[in-house]
């Protein structure tokens, strides 16, 4: 993913202070946190209380593989860039970044892993068995350039997005080795992620550019019937959004406010067979949609699609049922001790709703923001020196399918010392972030 330059942040007392506090309603309000829609969509997940998060402790000290993580969790390396991993020949891929688990017919899971390197990218994995021991690893996409995030299927598929202007999206089958199907249905541009609703049957993407655009595909009715599994990915509308009341090719003015759901349009974005960038260029402040700066990580939950923007540190909300969107979470309307996440880039969320946001640069946490609007750091990556890797990323956040193991990666490894290093990482939770039984 691009690199944006986040705000500064101040002593560890602001990491720390969310340790114990609880935010109130009230208290939510003032950081820029709000509930997500007008409409009831957030099902189970949007009654406080029910997190299984909620409870978690302050981090501990590093341990033996440099992760600091609440009492009662547990960590192990699973890849290092550049090494065989464990019961393969595969050389686990550099740059690992965004990243997916898929449930296997035996019990087992694989964890999909793009590589964010130019020209020969693409996509490894790591499969597991019933009782998460490693039993293979392979690729399943090649030669594709800085594969950046993706998105899964609900039919079992990860899409894998090229992060640069002639950008494409792949589809791959992550039970085998392969080399995927590109998708230019699905735009061309500098993807970032991508999502989908299969019950409203379209798919949301987001653009990691200073002036990018939220987009969705809605595939036309022979290409996704109802009733239907999943899209053939052939044919389909490539739209931006558009907050209702702003024209054209703006970024949100100061004033504009945010943190309530405002309603937005979708138009059809122009000549979506060519790189937008290059459409923009020539259509300039006519180009269609609102400016997102630098979109980054992004998921859909029970009607509602989470994304979030590096460039001005923000996680926002679209709700599918009330069309309205709004930022969930804005670092620049936190203050003093409140301000822990910054540098916002892939998240996850789980079965009760909380969205677990990686951090790039910023302290090097993936944070938790909570269902009752609660921000909790749950783990931080420190370097060989026991501080925070803040010349990493942390990238590739997801739960195995039962919600017990959460996966990422540490994309620039400090603790390894040199170009290209990255470790994925597997820790083990005390409780299942899915108790219903598989992720979302």
């Amino acid at each position: 993913m691009t690199r944006l330059i986040a705000p500064a942040l101040g002593p560890v007392s602001r990491r720390e202070f969310l340790r114990t506090a609880f935010w109130t309603a009230g208290a939510a309000g003032t950081l820029g946190l709000a509930g997500c829609g007008s409409s009831d969509s957030s099902g189970d997940g949007g009654v406080p209380g029910e997190s299984r998060f909620a409870g978690i402790g302050p981090l501990g000290a590093p341990d033996e593989n440099g992760l600091r993580l609440p009492a009662g969790f547990s960590s192990r390396v699973i890849a290092v860039s550049g090494q065989p991993v464990s019961g393969s020949l595969n050389l686990w891929h550099v740059f690992p970044d965004g990243g997916a688990t898929f449930p296997t017919p035996d019990g087992g899971w694989v964890y999909t892993s793009n590589s964010e390197f130019p020209l020969l990218g693409g996509v490894g994995a790591v499969k597991f068995d019933a009782q998460g021991g490693i039993v293979d690893s392979y690729r399943i996409l090649n030669f594709t350039s800085a594969n950046c995030a993706g998105g899964k299927t609900p039919w079992g598929t990860w899409l894998s997005c090229e992060e640069t202007d002639s950008g494409r999206v792949h589809e791959c089958d992550p039970q085998k080795s392969g080399n995927g199907t590109a998708r230019p249905v699905l735009g061309i541009f500098k993807h970032e992620a991508v999502a989908v609703d299969p019950e409203r049957r379209q798919l949301f993407l987001t653009e990691d550019t200073g002036d990018g655009r939220f987009y969705r595909v809605v595939p036309t009715a022979a290409d996704w019937p109802p009733g239907a599994e999943r899209p053939a990915l052939q044919e389909g509308r490539l739209q931006v959004l558009r907050f209702s009341e702003l024209g054209a090719s703006q970024y949100p003015p100061e004033g504009f406010d945010l943190s309530r759901p405002r309603a937005v349009i979708w138009e059809d974005a122009v000549d979506p067979g060519e790189a937008q960038s290059g459409v923009r260029s020539r259509l300039g402040d006519a180009a269609p949609g609102t400016l997102f700066k630098g979109g980054e990580g992004l998921w859909y939950f029970k009607g509602l699609v989470y994304f979030s923007t590096k460039g001005d540190n923000r996680i926002w909300c679209y709700d599918t049922r009330a069309r309205t969107l709004e930022a969930i979470y804005d670092f620049n309307k936190a203050t003093g001790e409140d301000k822990i996440l910054s540098g916002v880039d892939n998240l996850t969320v789980s079965e009760h709703g909380d969205v677990l946001v990686a951090e790039d640069g910023g302290d090097m946490q993936i944070c938790v923001i909570l269902p009752n609007r609660r921000v909790l750091p749950l783990l931080q990556v420190t370097n060989a020196d026991g501080v925070p890797d803040t010349d990493s990323e942390i990238t590739g956040p997801a739960f195995s399918p039962d919600g017990r193991r959460l996966y990422f990666s540490a994309q620039r490894s400090g603790r390894l010392g040199r170009a290209g290093s990255g470790i994925t990482f597997e820790v083990t939770l005390p409780f299942s972030a899915c108790p219903g039984g598989v992720c979302p």
